[in-house]
């Protein structure tokens, strides 16, 4: 059995905690058990899909998934992990038994402008900013640090 279970949450799950998911998948060790869901579930951003086939990361058969759904189903998470902003990571449902509501606030790619090019630049470089994150909370998690140094909500980067 997984000891650490860790929900990412954002607006659409189309692309933020998307990514924050594939990057726990790849990096994090046996001991995670991870999913990522949306307050308002969209469509998978097709460049968002490029960008982490770039990383070896093939995402595009991932569905997008309702954070309340699980709340419903009685999902149970160590880790709520929000990738929004803050005023919609206050959005986030609460979730029965959470050790941590942890917030990681990154520019959302739905937002991007410009020629194609360009967003996927803006894409990598918030690819990135993610990948660093999740690596540094992978550490925090398994060195069984996050308890010692953090409150209950707590932001990193």
């Amino acid at each position: 059995m997984k000891e650490f279970k860790v929900l990412f949450v954002c607006i659409h799950n189309s692309a933020r905690s998307q990514m924050a998911e594939a990057f726990l998948k790849k990096y994090g060790s046996d001991k995670f058990y991870v999913e990522s869901a949306g307050l308002e579930p969209g469509e998978l951003n097709p460049l968002v899909v490029e960008v982490m086939k770039e990383e070896g990361i093939d995402i595009s058969e991932n569905k997008t998934k309702s954070a309340f759904d699980f709340v419903k189903q009685g999902k149970l998470f160590n880790y709520i992990v929000t990738v929004c902003d803050e005023a919609n990571a206050q959005r986030c449902p609460i979730f029965p038994g959470v050790r941590e509501r942890i917030m990681m606030s990154f520019e959302d790619p739905s937002s991007f402008g410009g020629t194609t090019e360009e967003k996927l630049e803006k894409i990598r470089a918030v690819k990135e900013k993610i990948k660093q994150e999740v690596l540094k909370l992978i550490e925090l998690i398994e060195s069984h640090k996050l308890k010692e140094n953090f409150p209950l909500d707590w932001k990193l980067g």
